[in-house]
């Protein structure tokens, strides 16, 4: 297996107030894996400096449409040649309305008329001038052109009022960056997956649970978001922002857990079982906080049901992904757990090195063997199990 391939982003910044998230913006995506170049409106540079944007991309900043380190000046055609992605963020009103008509009248609005990669605009602006029905109008021409319209999210604005139009964060950019960039391999399917720890009740303020801090889960969901999939998210309690993903469930116990699950599974293409369910819970919990005395406490524990074991043995089963956390003999309990509940894969890691990192080692157990993934992020694992998962998928 590959690691993701470096992708190489255009980023355009327009003069907007937002124009500051940009230094944090180019360096997540960097550290995502992309090679960043950036093109600044005259007005952008009231804002940011190019200095600034080259010290943290490590390339050149462009902004002159005549600038003579491009051959013949033609940077407006050169630039973005070797890119797979034009992004503009912040992108104002005004330069919308330009890409909306076809303006250029500066280096970045020509390149994005001569460009032929995509094009990704994320606005930022005043409420009242994102609500403008111009505004509505230039947005809805360039959706029908094919451009992708990132945001905006609504809440607190430069201005002191609060309302549609402020700039997606820096993040959330570079989570849709991944995904323009990843292969489509789960296009179209439906993906179920659970992740984190689940809650079980002792009395009002105690409970049995694990250290599972939902990472890896979270991280899956978002790898089989990049690949194309309509993806559920069951998730114990965490406090992980989940992924924008289309459906996200919030659960506290492993009954809870197995509800959602069974509600959800019928539509459900691909089940992937992360979460670290309890294996018992606590019968008959206290409603009060059970007062501490000199008494040895006492606790009947009653076993949890088992989810990914309910789910592979339906009579016809989505295809279902394991996970095993194992101290030790981690090659023999993984394919023993595997054979057990019939599954075409499971991915197992060693609890020493899983649990609250946010990097990781996997080991893949299916009918074809062992495969060991290279230890990376667990971002990173997450996509090569996605991989891993739709090469045994699509055959089926």
């Amino acid at each position: 297996m590959t690691l993701p391939r470096v992708d190489r982003v255009l980023l355009g910044i327009t003069g907007g107030i937002a124009a500051y998230k940009t230094g944090e913006l180019t360096r997540q995506l960097i550290a995502q894996g992309c090679e960043v170049e950036v093109v600044m409106t005259a007005a952008a540079r009231e804002f940011i400096t190019p200095v600034t944007l080259q010290s943290l991309s490590g390339r050149p900043v462009w902004h002159d449409l005549w600038d003579p380190r491009v051959d013949n000046n033609m940077a407006h055609i050169e630039l973005s040649r070797d890119k797979g992605l034009v992004l503009i963020a912040p992108a104002t009103a005004d330069f919308i309305a330009k890409l909306a008509h076809g303006l250029c009248d500066d280096l970045l609005s020509t390149l994005c008329l001569a460009r032929e990669c995509p094009l990704a605009v994320v606005p930022a602006m005043n409420r009242q001038m994102w609500d403008h029905p111009a505004t509505q109008r230039n947005v809805a021409r360039l959706i029908d052109d094919g451009v992708e319209v990132w945001g905006p999210a609504a809440g607190d604005q430069a201005c002191g009022e609060t309302g549609m139009g402020r700039m997606l964060e820096p993040a959330q950019i570079a989570e849709r960056v991944a995904r323009s960039f990843a292969p489509k391999s789960l296009n179209g399917l439906r993906v179920l997956i659970t992740a984190g720890p689940t809650f079980e009740r002792i009395d009002a303020v105690r409970a049995i649970t694990n250290l599972s801090s939902g990472k890896m889960g979270y991280a899956i969901a978002r790898a089989a978001w990049e690949a194309g999939a309509d993806v559920t998210l069951v998730s114990g309690p965490t406090t992980l922002t989940p992924p924008p993903v289309a459906r996200v469930a919030q659960v506290s116990s492993a009954q809870e857990m197995l509800a959602t699950v069974n509600a959800f599974v019928p539509d459900a293409d691909i089940f992937v079982s992360v979460a670290a369910v309890a294996d018992y819970h606590v019968l008959n919990p206290s409603d009060q906080k059970i007062k501490k005395d000199a008494h040895i406490l006492t606790l009947e524990l009653a076993p949890n049901p088992d989810i990914l074991a309910s789910v592979s043995a339906l009579a016809d089963p989505p295809f279902c992904v394991g996970f095993a956390a194992e101290s030790e003999n981690l090659d023999e309990f993984a394919e023993d757990k595997r054979r057990r509940k019939q599954l075409p894969l499971l991915a197992a890691n060693l609890v020493q090195t899983a649990f609250g990192s946010d990097d990781n080692e996997l080991v893949l157990f299916d009918d074809a063997g062992r495969h060991r993934l290279p230890r990376a992020s667990k971002l990173v694992q997450a996509r090569l199990l996605i991989e891993h998962i739709a090469k045994l998928y699509h055959p089926r």
